[in-house]
């Protein structure tokens, strides 16, 4: 393990833990650096251990680190859109896709707005969780494939295709 390559991040490592606790205070200060504001938190916790502020931000634009890498901790961003597409827009220009939710009382339009985001989960009118009988993964950088479910254990067999045709059925190609 050596720090300076930053292969030191091992989850179960404490050293790991506090490493991730700096990348994440580096991301928010980029980001309040570069203009962001934090309408809460923003900061770690003063307290012994890996602790970090809830922390809202908001007026996160592309330039940021918080725009386009993954925030592990207590940490949401906040956009405020126009529309719809806007909104849809913005969901999706993001090299993940793990999972995403839509609140809304009209439950078409969350449904139309829901099916246009790129993730391998949506849910609407309720964050993103995981539940046993639902496949979880994602798309993009956030992988690919399922897990749990009846669709998950698909993932880890082995199939093969069998095509039985008569002994007397002429051979042919897909073009006839």
């Amino acid at each position: 393990m050596d720090l300076e390559d930053g292969s030191a991040t091992v989850i179960n490592d404490p050293l790991g833990v506090i490493l991730g606790v700096q990348t994440l205070m580096d991301q928010v200060r980029d980001a309040l650096d570069k203009g962001a504001t934090a309408v809460v938190g923003g900061g770690r916790v003063d307290h012994p251990g890996a602790f970090v502020q809830p922390t809202v931000l908001v007026g996160v634009t592309p330039n940021m680190r918080a725009f386009r890498e993954e925030l592990f901790g207590p940490i949401a961003v906040v956009y405020r859109v126009r529309d719809d597409d806007e909104a849809v827009s913005l969901a999706n220009d993001s090299p993940y896709g793990l999972g995403g939710a839509v609140f809304g009382s009209d439950i078409s339009r969350a449904r139309a707005v829901a099916s246009r985001i790129e993730s391998g989960m949506v849910w609407i009118n309720h964050p993103t969780s995981s539940e046993p009988e639902l496949p979880f993964g994602g798309i993009k950088r956030s992988g690919y494939g399922r897990e749990l479910s009846h669709l998950g254990i698909k993932e880890f067999a082995n199939r093969k295709l069998l095509v039985t045709m008569g002994a007397d059925t002429p051979i042919t190609d897909a073009l006839g």
